[in-house]
This record gives structure tokens, C-alpha cells and sequence, in this order.
């Protein structure tokens, strides 16, 4: 299946019936007065998350989602129907946003969760609306409003607990096909994962915890430069992120602070986001030139964040690296359970 994450679509709510001029005939009652009803409303346009949906794919070769009109007025003061509200099935963590103005006009977050996106247009009203004293046969009606017109970006922000980053060739895919069920590519070249890929890690007590291995960022993904770009969107909901460095690399250090950096310019608190660090491939490292205890002690003084030598090869050092992360996601539920506003959508910042 094709992984699409954005969209640009156009949405039109449905155009509201006209009302009409129509008077009462009928035997033994000569004046009968207006009679006209009044216009239907038109369909709505509303967006509703589901379970069973991925990707926005379904939006790649249709951008046009019109809803139906509302039906015209009948005489014997009989309102025309209404239309029928237009439902747009979207994937969990799709964010809608107005193209023209760039405001968030709704967040679907949750299964079942909807969101009124284009309002129909209301009904016009017949001519026994205008019915009063002074006059007794109204000869005028009025058309039905006509419904909203919208273009719409969507955007699709994965929902993981865990977000596991780093340059491309830290060993993401391989960690998370090692804790997960998730079979993503695996080569021995930079870029290999194209898109982000999915692995649910069972705890202990045997839930679940959606794990999401994220593209390789590089110096300058946050503007641009890269896959990062397009990917950073996808960390934004998760909870804690695992910082996943090759311990081969020539120069680790520079590597952690690529990351952190592109992480500080995309301005969206991911650089405050609870981290672990992971030194992976231990099993590749030549330990008579690296000192890897020396180069947890270098990384434990550049971050409060836990250091972990790990291999997702081998699996070496895994266990401890995933009862961290369970303690931290234990920790930042009890902060959420006592502050509810701690939490921004499915997101923790700060």
C-alpha cells in the first residue's frame, strides 16, 4: 500500500432549496391564503476518523467532495428535503487545515471523533412565511443560500508513543523489526526507508505501545533538505523519542547534535520532548580504537537523557532500553492524569 500523508482537496457543502409561491385551492375554501414551503437544507460536509484507514490515498486522484442539495419547497406549506451530509472518512491523526488562511480548522485524534468542516446552506423560505395583515397574499419567496467552498490540506501525523529517529543508517528499521512484528526494508545504504513504518512492542502487562521508525533526517531537514522534512510532522504526536546513533560513526558526537539541532529549528518543542539515547550497533564497533562506556560517560554529560549501548542485531541491551521507556511513559501518565492540560492532542510538549 502506497503511504500518502498530505492532500489538497476541495470540499462544497450542498446549496439550500429554494422556497416557493404557491396558494391553497381547493373546493368550499375560496381564499385559501400562501401555501408556498420553504426550501430543504443542503448536505453538510463533515470529516470522521476510522480505524481502518493508513494513508490518504484515497484523496491522490480525487480532490473534488460535493454534498447534496437541499430539495425545493412543495405547496401546502410542505418543506423541501434536506440533503444528505456528505461524511469524509480520514485516517486518526489527520489534521485539516484551511489552504487560504493556514488555520486549523479541525484535528481527528480519536476513532469515531468528526468535525463539521462545510456548513449547508440553509433553506429558502416560501411564500406563507411572508403571510401578515397588511399582506394577505405574498406573491414572493426567497432562493436558498448557497453552501460553503472550501479548499482544504490535509495532513497526516502518525499516532505512536514512541518515535524513534536519527541519521539515516542509525539501525531504525532493524530495531524496530527486532521489538515489533513490522518488516520494513533493511539495506546497508542511507535513505532506505522512504516511509515511516509502524511495529507495536507488547509491554510487559501485554499492552501494547505503537513504536514509529521515522526516515532518516539530515543537517537541514528541518528546512527542507532531505526525507526529514516531510517526516518531522510525524514525531509531533509522539511521546517520548528514542535518539538511535550509529556507535560506528566517525564522529557520534556530531551525529547527536545534527539531530538535536534539526529537531531545535522545527519549532515545534520536539527538542524539549522526553528522550533516550541508544548507541547502536555495538556489534559492528571495533572496541580496541572505541571506548563505549567512555562514550555513554561523553553523552551523559551533553544530556540528562539515559544513554543505552545497544545492538538491534544481536539484541543486545534491549531489555533495559524498553523498561526505560516504559518507566518514562508511566511517568508522563501520572503527570497527565493529575494535569489534563499537560497534553496537547496526543502529544506532550514540554
Amino acid at each position: 500500500m502506497q503511504f500518502i500523508d498530505q492532500a489538497l482537496i476541495e470540499v462544497e457543502s450542498g446549496k439550500g432549496g429554494d422556497g416557493i409561491v404557491a396558494f391553497r385551492r381547493e373546493k368550499y375554501i375560496p381564499t385559501g391564503g400562501p401555501s408556498g414551503g420553504n426550501g430543504g437544507r443542503g448536505g453538510s460536509v463533515i470529516f470522521k476518523a476510522v480505524e481502518n484507514l493508513q494513508t490518504l490515498l484515497d484523496f491522490r486522484y480525487k480532490h473534488m467532495f460535493k454534498a447534496d442539495n437541499g430539495g425545493r419547497g412543495g405547496p401546502n406549506n410542505c418543506t423541501g428535503a434536506s440533503g444528505k451530509d456528505l461524511i469524509i472518512e480520514v485516517p486518526c491523526g489527520t489534521v485539516i487545515y484551511d489552504e487560504e488562511t493556514n488555520a486549523i480548522l479541525g484535528d481527528l485524534i480519536q476513532p469515531e471523533q468528526t468535525c463539521l468542516i462545510a456548513e449547508g446552506g440553509k433553506g429558502g423560505l416560501g411564500n406563507q412565511h411572508f403571510l401578515s395583515n397588511r399582506n394577505r397574499a405574498p406573491e414572493y419567496a426567497l432562493p436558498g443560500l448557497e453552501g460553503e467552498r472550501k479548499m482544504l490540506r490535509l495532513e497526516l501525523k502518525l499516532l505512536a508513543e514512541v518515535g524513534i529517529i536519527g541519521l539515516p543508517n542509525a539501525g531504525k528499521s532493524t530495531l524496530i523489526s527486532s521489538l515489533s512484528a513490522a518488516t520494513p526494508k533493511i539495506a546497508d545504504y542511507p535513505f532506505t526507508t522512504l516511509i515511516p513504518n509502524l511495529g507495536v512492542v507488547r509491554k510487559p502487562t501485554g499492552d501494547g505501545t505503537v513504536f514509529a521508525d521515522i526516515p532518516g533526517l539530515i543537517e537541514g531537514a528541518s528546512h527542507g533538505a532531505g526525507l526529514g522534512h516531510d517526516f518531522l510532522r510525524h514525531i509531533e504526536r509522539t511521546r517520548v523519542l528514542l535518539h538511535l546513533i550509529d556507535a560506528t560513526s566517525e564522529d557520534v558526537i556530531g551525529d547527536y547534535h545534527t539531530i538535536q539541532k534539526e529537531l531545535k529549528a522545527y519549532r515545534r518543542g520536539l527538542e524539549k520532548r522526553p528522550q533516550i539515547l541508544a548507541l547502536n550497533k555495538i556489534d559492528a564497533v571495533d572496541t580496541e580504537t572505541v571506548d563505549l562506556e567512555e562514550l555513554a560517560r561523553q553523552f551523559n554529560q551533553l544530556s540528562y537523557a539515559p544513554v543505552f549501548i545497544i545492538s538491534a542485531v544481536t539484541r543486545t541491551g534491549l531489555e533495559p532500553m524498553l523498561q526505560e521507556i516504559w518507566r518514562v511513559i508511566d511517568e508522563i501518565n501520572a503527570v497527565e492524569a493529575s494535569s489534563p492540560v499537560a497534553r496537547n492532542g496526543n502529544s506532550v510538549v514540554g
